[in-house]
């Protein structure tokens, strides 16, 4: 499942993101600040499920909705806003929203809009073996972990483990791990605004500050410190 989550406020987006992977912890989610991201992001991904902030800069998500329905006609539409509004829902009707959410969002409401994908089966097609895999790093990645506890844990051999975690999940056991570590490190800039980078880097699985930092820049091409000052 590809979700595109499309709002200005870099903090909803990490807050929206953390809360729908505690419920679906194998969708992929794409993050954009204006309509003019999330086109470019629909153009690369088919999307099939979109949180859409209504007040964006430039296009407002009503109108991006409307222009993501052309493009993509099976896509579903849940609209974000801090303000209900007659016109907003007209609108949001003659362009086929499925649902709405107020500002600021509650996870109890998010989970019930989201219940019937879960009612569904609305999931990735992984084996049991990854799927036990993928929910291991998900609940210990901010431990050391290695290929050859996990296979321990889902009783296999780490060689068969590594080429199954690569054809089901499309990159290898470090890769996803490391990128799972930096989007757990970015949730934690913006939240934890208290935490120094060291804790930070030490919360999210890595044993150090400068190594975190590095990998950081080059995956996000900004330091931590400046994804921080750009979420507040």
């Amino acid at each position: 499942m590809n979700v595109l989550l499309v709002d200005d406020e870099p903090l909803v987006l990490e807050q929206m993101e953390y809360m729908i992977q505690s419920i679906f912890p194998f969708w992929t989610f794409h993050k954009a600040a204006d309509a003019v991201q999330a086109l470019t992001i629909n153009q690369t991904h088919k999307i099939n499920l979109a949180f859409l902030d209504i007040n964006l800069p430039g296009r407002s998500g009503l109108e991006f909705g409307e222009d993501l329905r052309a493009l993509n006609k099976e896509v579903e539409i849940i609209m974000v806003t801090a303000h209900q509004s007659f016109d907003y829902a007209q609108q949001s009707i003659r362009i086929g929203v499925v649902d709405y959410l107020t500002k600021p969002v509650i996870e109890s409401e998010l989970h019930k809009v989201l219940s019937k994908y879960q009612e569904s089966g609305a999931t990735q097609n992984y084996s049991s073996l990854i799927h036990h895999s993928l929910t291991f790093i998900h609940e210990n990645f901010a431990e050391k972990i290695s290929l050859s506890d996990i296979a321990r844990e889902v009783h296999t051999n780490p060689t068969y483990l590594s080429r199954k975690f690569h054809e089901e999940v499309g990159t290898s056991f470090s890769e996803y791990l490391m990128h799972y570590r930096i989007k757990a490190a970015k949730r934690a800039l913006i939240a934890n605004t208290n935490w120094s980078i060291s804790d930070v880097a030490e919360n999210s699985g890595f044993n150090s500050q400068h190594y975190f930092s590095t990998l950081f820049r080059k995956i996000e091409g900004i330091t931590p410190k400046e994804f921080r000052e750009k979420g507040k």
